[in-house]
């Protein structure tokens, strides 16, 4: 299978060294579940896209540090190709931002999530299952690391998780789309990192409280097979 990922955002240079890019760490998790797939890199942030929806099977869409209601024309344009994904039949997986992409692109909204930041490990509970969701759990961990949240759904769309913080954790919109509001892709080590960086934007109390949650397990694995399920439908 061929994944485009959609680069919405670079790692910060002073922390290259923990896990790489996002070119590193995407590639890095599913080589553990699909070590057949073969991924192609689209900087959508600076500009470079497919030149045609067709040049994929699956895009990913990545987190970022900006906002999908940010005035940029990367976005708008993003806005537009997330639609032709989704018309082309073509399957996408929106992580974090992008998953807020797919419910902006499609006629949903998101807004600053009134809990504010979620940091470290949140536990989702599965509202809806789906037949690709194998392994079964009905609860998973996750990282997190988010300010914005989607508020409203889009047309044709079903909420499939939840945290406590987070009332849209995980959506499907149509057969082909899906959205995470996670970083299954993040290294423990790496989340903790930017908590550290964020603090003054986030709060000592909960980055305290976000980092001491990084000692509990986490389903990344276990999620990294349920999109590659969902990829292969």
């Amino acid at each position: 299978m061929k994944v485009g990922l959609l680069e919405c955002d670079h790692v910060r240079e002073d922390l290259m060294h923990i896990a790489g890019d996002y070119r590193q760490m995407f590639p890095a998790l599913f080589s553990q579940v699909a070590p057949e797939w073969e991924f192609v890199f689209y900087d959508v942030c600076n500009g470079v896209f497919p030149y045609s929806v067709h040049e994929c099977d699956l895009y990913i869409s990545t987190g970022s540090k900006f906002s999908v209601y940010d005035q940029e024309e990367w976005i708008f344009r993003l806005k537009d190709f997330v639609n032709e994904v989704y018309k082309s039949g073509k399957k996408y997986a929106g992580i974090c931002f992008g998953h807020q992409m797919l419910s902006e692109a499609l006629g949903g909204k998101v807004e600053k999530g009134s809990p504010g930041w979620c940091v470290g490990v949140h536990s989702f509970s599965l509202i809806q299952k789906t037949e690709w969701m194998k392994p079964e759990l009905d609860n998973f961990n996750l990282l997190m690391m988010c300010q914005d949240q989607v508020v409203k759904m889009p047309p044709n769309s079903i909420v499939l998780a939840r945290t406590a913080d987070c009332p849209v954790g995980m959506f499907q919109v149509g057969s082909n789309m899906l959205g995470i509001q996670a970083h299954p892709e993040f290294p423990k080590i790496y989340n903790q990192a930017l908590m550290e960086l964020r603090a003054e934007r986030i709060g000592q109390v909960k980055v305290d409280a976000g980092i001491a949650s990084l000692s509990l397990p986490t389903d990344e694995l276990t999620i990294a097979t349920w999109i590659k399920n969902f990829a292969a439908l």
